[in-house]
Formats: structure tokens, sequence, C-alpha cells
């Protein structure tokens, strides 16, 4: 079920921040009133698609920053798996340098309650817990607004990559949105032409385009 229009669940977990610092009970929370929030489920530390994506956005950090907004992983990995990877060269496979927080969710609740759990429990016959599928998170990102609402969510397979500047653009549509209440149409990138969500704005726009 989409998390679109929804608040965000919150969750109080470990997190490695600045690459170098655990901390217990991180938030989502602490960003409510203040910023937009860029939160996205990988799979698993050590792994190959991951760490482009990872260094994929931090990257691009400046540019979600410039624009006042968040970036925040998690996965189900350990807190310590994912300090001992953020301590490991590119070179190597590994992720250093990033610097935004990366939560660990090893409960797995968090990607079960924003529907990323690439699985589920059941009960088999002998009515012993057990987990059908694989107990990991899909690609999920989710665009959060500053009221905490999910304002946006895809969600990969396992193996398909996700672009960060189209999560960029949906930022940039967001903003726009709220700041000159238009709509963006299809395509829509920062500096291009908006439209009023009427039968005459929408006329006006495709006559022009």
């Amino acid at each position: 079920m989409s998390l679109v229009g929804k608040k965000a669940p919150v969750f109080n977990a470990p997190a490695v921040i600045n690459g170098e610092e655990i901390i217990e009970g991180f938030s989502l929370e602490q960003f409510i009133g203040k910023q937009e929030v860029v939160f996205f489920f990988y799979p698993k530390d050590f792994t190959f698609v991951c760490p482009t994506e990872i260094l994929a956005f931090q990257e691009k950090l400046a540019e979600f920053e410039k624009r006042g907004v968040a970036v925040v992983a998690a996965s189900t990995d350990t807190e310590e798996s994912h300090l001992a990877w953020l301590n490991t060269p590119k070179e190597q496979g590994g992720i250093m340098g990033v610097t935004y927080p990366i939560v660990a969710d090893t409960a797995k609740t968090i990607a079960h309650n924003f529907g990323v759990l690439a699985g589920e429990w059941n009960y088999n016959e002998e009515g012993e817990l057990t987990f059908e599928g694989i107990p990991v998170a899909f690609r999920g990102t989710f665009l959060i607004d500053k009221n905490g609402i999910v304002r946006q969510e895809t969600i990969n397979d396992l193996p398909l990559g996700r672009s960060i500047d189209e999560t960029l653009r949906l930022v940039d549509a967001l903003q726009h949105v709220e700041k000159f209440g238009e709509v963006c149409p299809a395509n829509w990138e920062e500096g291009k032409e908006a439209m009023t969500a009427t039968k005459e704005g929408v006329s006006a726009y495709l006559t022009n385009n």
C-alpha cells in the first residue's frame, strides 16, 4: 500500500552519522518543520549495485543541501556493518567519504512499515514463525515534506539501480509546487514552464509546448 499523502512512519534506530560516529535513537522527526528529506533504502552492505547508489547520492549531496533537503539512507544491516563499510576505501568496494546518515534497521521493522521489505513473515504447518522471501529492503526512495508527509515514492527491485538525478528533479518539482502553487507536467525540470491546474492552464501549456 502506498504511503503517498500519509505521514511517514516514525522510528528510532541506531545510525552512523558523518561517516564515523554511531548514535542511538536516530529519527526523521528531527527534520519535521525544518526541511524535506529524501529517505532511501538499499538492500545490503558490501554488495555491488548498492555502493554505486550510495556514492552517487554523496556526489550530489551538495545539490540536495543547496535545496535545503536532508538525505538519509537505511538498510537492514547493523550499525557496526555500516561503519565498517564506511571505513572501506572505494577501490576495495567500500563507501568511504559518505557523510549523510545511514540507519541500521536490524529488526527490519522500518523497512516493513515503509512497505519495502523483500518478503514477509508467516507461520508454517507446525506453527513456527518463518520468513518467505529475502530479508532485506528493496530500493525504496521516499520524498518527505517538511510536515512529515510522504509526497513521492518509488520502489525498485533488487537488481535495478535508481536515478539520483530523477530524485533531484522530483525535489525541484515539489518545491516549485509549494512555492508557486502550480503543477508540474510530464518531464518538467527546473527552469521550464509549469502550469495552473485549470482547463485554461492546461490549454495554454499545451499550446505553448
